[in-house]
């Protein structure tokens, strides 16, 4: 239905069937979730379109001027009707407010847009609502079980966000880049509304923070993304905090009983780790990569954090290192790995160190009663073993092979520890003997056993022969016979064949007068003794072959030592 400007006077409302005489509201579009809702002396932002009762012609738009309307209600700076119109309506809702004239324009109407005694109707979208007296508002959505520490004015904050207006358009996401959003907190660096709704969280915490716009970016707005007199609402994931006067925060979780050292500038250490930003996401680990970190401690290879924190730990010791970023990897951080101003939280397992100083250590657990003889160079020596690395990991064991394992000491056989570690034993002694790397497999590591390692043998001898130098098959223990030719010649013909010479060599190593070379067949040994002593090489030996010319031993002499 459609009235002339004269037919106003009388007009109607369809439902009520009388004069028009208030505002007409038709909330035909309500959210269900509505915090708060237009009163007296709000501020308020709306898009509107306005038009005439009468034919529908539209007077004004704030969608056509691309600018949403601002003003103050209940106080006059609307038409009346408007100001009652607006009262009670929420963020996002739309409603129809229909305005009879003398609530309205009245009888003068406005500037020859609007007719005299014109009814007028508003299509409202309302997208914000502040007051001058609203403060800073921030609520908690999740929080960690624990929090050591909030954040506090000076602090350096990482977090990230998703900005919305009121209205819950977005205007800015650090997720969105990928990037976090970085500031000092209190210094000035963001608006007075954040520096404010940030204080006091906890690493780990989300909370929704709400922004008047006298504490945002006010009449200006930001750029085309933030309009004037604009509420923002941050939803804010605070990823980390730390101060320029932080130092390093160490927390022991476990030290091994009986820790007699522990690391000193100078030292090399193999540890694991886990490495952590403050919000658990994670950035490294050795443990991946199934390979301990090794470096040398105080030296400057590590971040300067680390450098200091691996002072002072016991082997098997675990800790939570937290390191702040001017301690680490400072304002750049490193690549897309590590964040410019990250702290650093690393979880670290010592597995063990040593100093290239070190010597073997040796720490007898067992020692029988007596102990005549004991192991030395040239010696043919049976031993069981246990090897492993400092933090239990067994690499090698002689119970693998069901029997005890066999070694010359002095001969090159094991590595120059282990040598250490099984000379001066007595048969039945039992030892604990803990080999650096350089005493073992060095920098290079061995099959199975890890680069720089520190071993730990656990040894116990089980059989031992005494033996003879290098170079030589036999040894007299003492002088031996002189003249030695006729003590050769068991029988007295004046020649030795190899049965004789293999019969008097095994009565002098039974009665303990002289010792084969252990560890080798006994009648290959006498065979090669007799061999070169043979000169002529016809089967036996006389007494002139056991004298050379001149008065030096001939070689044969001295490789046989009779």
């Amino acid at each position: 239905m459609a009235f002339r400007n004269a037919d106003v006077s009388w007009f109607l409302h369809y439902c009520t069937g009388g004069p028009l005489v208030d505002v007409i509201i038709d909330r035909y579009d309500i959210p269900r979730v509505c915090p708060r809702e237009v009163q007296t002396e709000d501020f308020i932002r709306y898009h509107f379109n306005g038009s005439l009762f009468a034919d529908g012609k539209k007077f004004d738009s704030s969608h056509d001027r691309g600018k949403a309307f601002i003003s103050q209600v209940g106080l006059g700076r609307l038409i009346t009707g408007m100001d009652r119109g607006l009262q009670g309506m929420c963020v996002n809702e739309r409603r129809r407010i229909t305005v009879p004239p003398h609530l309205a324009f009245g009888s003068i109407g406005a500037g020859g847009i609007i007719p005299a005694d014109a009814v007028l109707v508003y299509d409202v979208l309302l997208l914000d609502i502040w007051n001058a007296e609203d403060k800073v508002q921030s609520r908690t959505i999740s929080k960690p079980e624990t929090c050591t520490r909030t954040t506090a004015p000076s602090d350096f904050l990482r977090y990230h966000y998703n900005g919305t207006l009121l209205s819950g358009e977005t205007f800015d996401s650090s997720h969105s880049s990928n990037k976090t959003y970085d500031a000092y907190l209190g210094q000035g660096d963001l608006i007075p509304g954040m520096d404010e709704g940030l204080v006091g969280m906890c690493v780990g915490e989300r909370r929704i923070i709400i922004v008047p716009p006298f504490l945002a970016y006010g009449e200006n707005g930001y750029g085309t993304t933030v309009p004037p007199q604009a509420t923002l609402v941050f939803e804010v994931l605070l990823v980390d905090v730390f101060n320029p006067k932080d130092d390093l925060i160490v927390e022991v979780k476990e030290v091994p009983e009986g820790c007699t050292r522990r690391t000193v500038a100078g030292d090399y250490i193999r540890y694991h780790y886990n490495g952590t930003f403050q919000d658990g996401v994670a950035f490294d680990s050795s443990y991946q990569r199934n390979s301990t970190y090794n470096t040398y401690i105080g030296m400057g290879y590590v971040i300067r954090g680390m450098d200091k924190a691996l002072q002072g730990l016991c082997m098997g010791e675990k800790r939570r290192i937290t390191v702040p970023p001017h301690l680490a990897y400072g304002e750049e951080g490193v690549g897309e790995l590590i964040p410019g101003s990250a702290v650093l939280v690393f979880d670290i397992h010592v597995i063990d160190f040593h100093n290239p100083n070190d010597a073997v250590e040796i720490k007898v657990t067992h020692k029988p009663q007596e102990c005549n003889v004991i192991s030395e160079a040239d010696d043919l020596i049976q031993y069981c073993y246990n090897c492993s690395l400092m933090d239990g990991t067994l690499l090698y064991s002689s119970d693998q092979f069901n029997s005890p394992s066999t070694t010359t000491l002095g001969g090159n056989k094991v590595i120059q520890g282990l040598e250490e570690g099984l000379s001066g034993m007595c048969v039945g002694e039992k030892r604990e003997v803990v080999v650096p790397p350089h005493w073992g497999h060095g920098e290079n590591g061995a099959a199975g056993v890890p680069k720089s390692a520190v071993l730990l043998f656990e040894l116990e001898l089980v059989e031992l022969q005494k033996g003879v130098p290098e170079g030589y098959m036999f040894v007299w223990l003492g002088d031996g016979p002189d003249p030695l030719f006729p003590a050769m010649d068991l029988n007295g013909d004046k020649e030795v064949p190899l049965e004789e010479f293999s019969s008097f060599i095994m009565i002098q190593v039974k009665e303990g007068k002289g010792r084969l070379r252990p560890g080798l067949d006994s009648d290959g040994i006498i065979k090669d003794m007799f061999d070169n002593q043979d000169l002529n090489k016809d089967g036996r030996i006389i007494e002139d072959e056991l004298k050379p010319e001149g008065d030096e031993e001939s070689e044969a002499t001295k490789r046989d030592e009779l």
